[in-house]
């Protein structure tokens, strides 16, 4: 299948769900994701869409134990930089209608214990379809976290990096996710 096939048949799956629906969906998988992120210290989130798993009270909840919570916006067609997230006050209507952070950039990368990453769809592998704009991608190369590569194998385990959780639905796991050779898996599907 092809990516927009694939982003196309998600978006139609998505539709049949209430935003209510939407809701509820989002409470198992942020109850699975809550354990790996006892030990973080910072973590880089995403501030969910409507159509997304919401992550709004969980990143709420993160602040108010002390921990660092980090927000991409989007400074360009191809890029996007971090700002520290302390509550919504920091947040306002960016590019694409995404509420996005207004505080300091955060450029200490190294810092960074862990990566939520949103997508459209995950396979097994971690491999991520993204709604086709790059961000993501093009991000986690600059911040250092893996090289050029083909597939997942040829990078797990040869660069040290910051381990990247990919967090959908339950329906947004397929078996298969087409790549490219630009496309960076994440370590785990939630």
């Amino acid at each position: 299948m092809r990516k927009d096939d694939l982003r196309r048949q998600t978006r139609q799956t998505k539709r049949q769900f209430t935003p209510q629906q939407l809701e509820e969906l989002s409470l198992p998988v942020i109850s699975r994701l809550r354990p790996l992120l006892a030990e973080a210290q910072t973590i880089m989130a995403y501030y969910s869409l409507p159509d997304e798993v919401n992550t709004h009270v969980l990143i709420d909840e993160l602040v108010a134990e002390g921990k660092t919570v980090l927000l991409p916006k989007v400074t360009g067609d191809d890029t996007m930089e971090l700002r520290r997230y302390t509550g919504r006050a920091d947040l306002q209507e960016g590019s694409y209608h995404i509420l996005e952070p207004v505080g300091e950039c955060f450029t200490d990368y190294a810092a960074i214990d862990l990566i939520l990453v949103p997508g459209i769809a995950f396979d097994a592998a971690g491999h991520r379809l993204g709604r086709g704009r790059g961000y993501y991608d093009r991000f986690l190369r600059t911040m250092g976290t893996v090289p050029a590569v083909r597939s997942a194998a040829d990078y797990r385990g040869t660069v040290p990096r910051v381990r990247t959780l990919g967090v959908c639905f339950d329906f947004q796991k397929v078996d298969e996710v087409p790549v490219d050779a630009f496309d960076i898996p994440v370590d785990q599907v939630i």
